[in-house]
């Protein structure tokens, strides 16, 4: 008689040996967002041979951004601002004395659905690739949104995605290129010519500097360098952008999305589409790309040093970003019941406690 094979548990994932060594002795931890299973996940090695995670649920989390003990998750129609809280990490009460670092949430901004994409704060403003609008938009408690730069082919300010403008390349305070899918002006233009139509844009001169690209993704400035990827095409490329060519670093059979640096490590989100998403799920890529997880490449050699797999619950990752100094965190979503007893001030933290009546 033929046993059942026990279903594996929800975010089971396989990874290489050397994925715990790495985070472990890089003292950081992964957090990636998955806006098909709606959470953000922390991946983190607290011994150089054990990897353990953490999902919570954030509805359609895409675009994070970090910046010192701050975190910001765009998500469905709304925007999340946490504060980490390490004074109340290691008495958090499920657990206690497991976590170094607690992301708690402080904000929210209803911002509506605006299919926010990459995230980053600019001095002390909050910015959004503002996908639906074809736009770079400031995040602030005055309106959804307010628009501070558009691509130069985009006539006015439409919620009809016409160019997938979904990443920026930061540098210092200064938000110094753009990727979009293509350069058009009308609604969802650019998935007529997807493969081929994608462009790079500098935000300060509005002038195109790469095109003709396979659906760039997540630029990034690394070492005074441009980085992108190429989703669906599975590079890892550098842009020259004085010639507009780009030089291949990394080749991979996997549609690449979201990227995050420390040291001499890039880690890189893949996705599997080829039954998750209507706009995706027709390239040639996707045969190719069945599972979704994070690459580990070392950007010096370009060689691949550590991958992570998921077996099931996540299909679709956004972004990847690196939590520094932090081996052991937790994070908790709004709903979380936590939240109502968390008190923090600058010199001090409290977890309330009910008084019997």
């Amino acid at each position: 008689m033929n046993q059942q094979k026990k279903p594996s548990a929800p975010f089971t994932s396989q990874f290489s040996p050397e994925v715990p060594e790495i985070l472990y002795n890089l003292q950081c931890t992964i957090a990636l967002s998955t806006y098909q299973a709606g959470k953000v996940v922390f991946l983190s090695a607290p011994k150089p041979d054990k990897l353990v995670q953490i999902a919570r649920t954030f509805e359609g989390a895409m675009g994070v951004a970090v910046k010192e003990n701050k975190m910001a998750v765009a998500c469905k129609s709304d925007l999340h601002i946490l504060a980490n809280a390490p004074s109340m990490a290691k008495t958090y009460p499920p657990k206690q004395n497991i976590y170094d670092a607690l992301f708690m949430p402080r904000s929210t901004f209803y911002t509506g659905q605006l299919s926010l994409h990459d995230l980053n704060w600019t001095g002390n403003h909050l910015i959004s690739v503002n996908t639906l609008f074809s736009c770079l938009s400031k995040i602030d408690d005055n309106y959804s949104f307010t628009p501070v730069w558009k691509p130069k082919f985009i006539s006015d300010l439409a919620p009809e995605d016409r160019c997938h403008l979904n990443g920026m390349a930061i540098q210092g305070n200064d938000i110094k290129y753009v990727t979009a899918l293509g350069k058009t002006n009308s609604r969802g233009g650019w998935r007529e010519n997807k493969l081929k139509g994608g462009v790079i844009i500098d935000v300060s001169s509005n002038e195109i500097i790469a095109e003709n690209l396979a659906m760039p993704h997540s630029p990034r400035i690394y070492n005074n360098k441009l980085y992108a990827l190429l989703s669906a095409a599975g590079e890892l490329i550098e842009i020259d952008i004085n010639k507009g060519t780009y030089e291949t670093i990394t080749k991979f059979d996997y549609f690449l999305r979201g990227m995050d640096k420390i040291g001499d490590y890039v880690f890189i989100g893949h996705s599997k589409l080829r039954h998750t998403t209507s706009a995706f799920k027709d390239l040639p890529i996707a045969k190719k790309s069945q599972k979704a997880g994070v690459i580990i490449v070392h950007l010096p050699t370009g060689a691949i040093v550590g991958n992570i797999m998921y077996e099931n619950s996540v299909d679709e990752i956004y972004d990847v970003k690196i939590l520094p100094g932090i081996i052991r965190p937790n994070i908790v979503n709004p709903q979380h019941s936590s939240v109502n007893i968390a008190i923090t001030t600058p010199e001090d933290s409290y977890w309330a406690v009910k008084e019997k009546q």
